[in-house]
């Protein structure tokens, strides 16, 4: 029978509960709970194991990530180039369209754009709003570490696990 860690974990915890109410000798208990904790431990080495593979393919994956972004920028970049070899040659020989049974290319001229030559009159600034106050955890950590206690924070430290 191939029992789950937390089943395990609870058979463990029962026995532990059942035999500290029986009138026994402190080995025979001890003994008991060893040879429960071992499988214990064989399951969560085999949980631990399971865990690594899985941080191992994330970071596979996330690397594929960063290389297909490299590419895909590059395969963008060069796109744009070519496109403008083909504008400046339709440019140069004042064709204005091509059409083909897969597309049609045309010039055309894309909206105005203001262009800044010096200084821009007040009227024609925008004075954007200031962005909200954030707070400073780790100030506020630093705070509570001198030894305050404020009643609208706390410390709070939490477990993980760690696999090395």
């Amino acid at each position: 029978m191939n029992l789950t860690l937390y089943q395990l974990a609870d058979d463990y915890l029962a026995a532990a509960e059942q035999l500290a109410d029986l009138d026994m000798p402190p080995e025979v208990v001890n003994d008991t709970l060893e040879s429960m904790i071992g499988d214990i431990q064989v399951k969560a080495t085999n949980v631990a194991m399971v865990i690594r593979n899985f941080e191992a393919q994330a970071e596979a994956i996330r690397e594929a990530e960063k290389q297909m972004a490299s590419r895909r920028k590059s395969i963008e970049y060069r796109a744009e180039q070519i496109k403008e070899y083909l504008l400046y040659n339709m440019q140069r020989t004042g064709i204005n369209e091509i059409s083909c049974p897969y597309f049609a290319i045309k010039r055309k001229l894309n909206p105005g754009k203001v262009v800044i030559h010096g200084a821009v009159p007040e009227e024609f600034l925008r004075h954007p709003e200031p962005p909200p106050p954030e707070v400073d955890k780790k100030a506020i950590a630093e705070y509570i570490k001198a030894g305050n206690s404020p009643d609208w924070a706390e410390l709070k430290r939490d477990e993980r696990i760690e696999i090395k």
